[in-house]
């Protein structure tokens, strides 16, 4: 099982010109493959006029969806580059789509090659990337009076303090990384007295 992966930090577009064709690339960080392909969609409205509008996109922690298009250009030299590109940077959940310009210049099957899987390698530099990791979800309960200092020692020690509830006692969310967790409870136990109360949730990438 994955224990992190890596995707895009933002939403963005970094534009390249090639021989007098523009090349513009987007990219986004998307969830599903409805998500990508409503992105797709998105950009190939923002550019009626163009005259390609190829994409590629990855999902999944271990890249099992894998997809590409060359909307018209000659098979195998625009989405296929891309998606490559996608996947020697190692992006997941990733959706990239590059809408090209004609410039009046022919670049070749190789051409277009580098200039579709450039695009991709230049945007991701510009865009940037950013590593998400997995972790458990963990709920702490414990009583009004020790709640304000143990969210305090779980600030400072470096725990992901991910929401604070107060009602008749404090809950306290916290993601972890898995192999943190019996750690975890034998300090919150340590630190508590043996007063707060420690129950799992699922699972999520931060």
């Amino acid at each position: 099982m994955q224990e992190q992966y890596r995707t895009v930090a933002r939403a963005g577009v970094h534009e390249t010109e090639i021989n007098r064709s523009r090349f513009l690339c987007a990219l986004a960080p998307v969830a599903s493959e409805q998500e990508a392909q409503d992105f797709v969609a998105r950009v190939r409205k923002e550019h009626p006029t163009a005259t390609h509008n190829c994409f590629a996109y990855v999902l999944g922690a271990d890249a099992s969806v894998q997809k590409a298009s060359d909307d018209g250009e000659p098979g195998g030299t625009a989405g296929a580059p891309m998606l490559q590109m996608l996947m020697r940077r190692e992006m997941r959940y990733t959706v990239a789509v590059v809408t090209r310009y004609y410039g009046g210049v022919k670049l070749g099957a190789g051409g277009l090659i580098r200039a579709y899987g450039g695009a991709v390698g230049e945007a991701l530099d510009a865009v940037g990337t950013r590593i998400r990791q997995r972790f458990r979800l963990v709920t702490v309960t414990v009583d009004h009076q020790r709640a304000g200092r143990l969210e305090n020692d779980l600030r400072t020690t470096g725990r992901a303090v991910r929401e604070v509830r107060y009602g008749d006692a404090v809950t306290i969310e916290v993601g972890l990384p898995e192999a943190e967790v019996a750690g975890f409870r034998a300090w919150l136990a340590d630190v508590t007295a043996g007063t707060a109360g420690l129950s799992l949730g699922g699972e999520a990438f931060s």
